[in-house]
């Protein structure tokens, strides 16, 4: 299975929005619910009401974190969501209305290490996606300073947050759970953890012939695959 740099991923995003007439929130609630589903398989529920924190970014990562968050209620978990800097966006908003309609708390500061520790089952990275470059800015710089310090399992949805989409950081965050969405990209050859996930069900035949994917088969009417 080939790998994806940067932009080869952003080219196919754009693929499927314009040519394959895709819509975000359509892809969005794809990508969010392979994420729950993976997330409940790696670690199934092992009483009612395991608490989990989902932390979103301001871009289309963090919508993914806010779809996979209402799916993990519907599963059974206690979902919270930190998510500090929310843009204005009617899609955004709506996933936001959505989640409190079904009574997921949004937490107004982040716990610390110690306190996730205690409180929580697992924690899930929906900061920054495969568009991310640069340097992380604040608040988002103390986010993961805390999250390389949690003793949980610390869950990324397709890029752990803080590190380059092709060459990994082997200084930032290691999860112990990634979710690749769409096709891995080449950073996921850095990833040690424990469980690595496929997700994102969702690309026509002739995306996968015209990239080389050459995915593996997803399992009955899964969302998402293991990869071995």
């Amino acid at each position: 299975m080939r790998y994806l740099n940067q932009s080869e991923a952003q080219n196919i995003d754009q693929e499927l929005f314009n040519e394959y007439a895709f819509s975000v929130d359509q892809l969005m609630e794809l990508a969010g619910l392979s994420v729950a589903v993976a997330i409940s398989k790696a670690y199934p529920r092992t009483g009612d009401g395991e608490r989990l924190l989902v932390c979103s970014g301001p871009g289309n990562n963090g919508g993914d974190g806010l779809v996979a968050a209402r799916h993990l209620k519907m599963f059974g978990y206690q979902p919270e969501i930190y998510y500090p800097k929310r843009p204005n966006r009617t899609l955004m908003n709506n996933l936001v209305t959505q989640c409190e309609k079904m009574e997921i708390s949004f937490l107004t500061d982040l716990p610390s290490a110690q306190e996730m520790n205690f409180k929580y089952r697992l924690v899930v990275d929906a900061i920054f996606g495969f568009s991310f470059k640069g340097e992380v800015r604040a608040p988002f710089d103390d986010v993961l300073k805390t999250l390389k310090n949690v003793k949980i399992p610390l869950c990324a949805v397709d890029v752990p947050s803080g590190w380059d989409v092709e060459k990994g950081n082997p200084e930032g965050i290691q999860p112990e759970f990634l979710i690749s969405l769409t096709a891995p990209k080449l950073c996921a050859n850095h990833f040690k953890g424990r469980f690595h996930y496929l997700g994102g069900r969702f690309v026509p035949d002739l995306l996968l012939k015209k990239y080389e994917l050459e995915l593996p088969d997803f399992p009955g009417t899964d969302p998402c695959v293991l990869l071995e």
